[in-house]
């Protein structure tokens, strides 16, 4: 297997994931719920990994506007801020304004975009450093202001770790977030 067939094979398997261990396991409908002490619900999270692959391959390694922006009204985030969802602690205002029949739908144009945008990614590009501030406040909308933290995690980073963190390992990483809120709810198959 080479490195591109296995960049987008993980790409892929994030989102194969999600479905077989998430979304066809919890009503969506129960997405908001927040079971036990601390942690976020499916739906933020299912937002936040969304926002963040979006953001880092749209805006700033392919250059155009994150999907967000066109979907922010049918999300119900018309009003909300660019920034609001980027953070790891759930903001509650955001999750109970959210329109669950379509927040699986911009997760899923979000991936098929950016297995585009993999798709025609050179595998010697990877060392090129992308131009971060630019994809995440002039493309995004993003202000740098509100999210510093995360201009500073990005500045200065190879195309690399925008695919391989924002776009596989932190959609990974959530999952395992998102079986755990499955589990506390009861919905466990084992």
């Amino acid at each position: 297997m080479d490195l591109h067939e296995w960049i987008v094979t993980e790409h892929d398997g994030v989102r194969t994931r999600f479905v077989q261990s998430v979304r066809d396991m919890v009503p969506v409908e129960r997405w908001k719920e927040r079971p036990g002490h601390g942690g976020s619900s499916i739906a933020y999270l299912v937002f936040h990994v969304a926002s963040h692959q979006d953001i880092a391959v749209s805006s700033v390694l392919a250059g155009q506007r994150p999907l967000r922006l066109e979907w922010a009204t049918r999300l119900g985030l018309g009003s909300v801020p660019a920034d609001q969802g980027l953070g790891e602690t759930e903001v509650l205002d955001l999750t109970d304004a959210l329109a669950l029949e379509h927040l699986d739908s911009y997760a899923e144009a979000v991936a098929v975009r950016n297995r585009a945008v993999l798709d025609r990614l050179d595998a010697d590009a990877l060392d090129v450093v992308p131009d971060a501030g630019k994809g995440l406040g002039e493309l995004a909308g993003v202000d740098e202001g509100a999210a510093p933290w995360l201009f500073r995690m990005w500045d200065g980073k190879p195309t690399s770790f925008f695919v391989s963190w924002e776009d596989i390992g932190h959609g990974l990483n959530h999952l395992g977030e998102m079986v755990s809120v499955r589990n506390r709810m009861g919905l466990s198959p084992f």
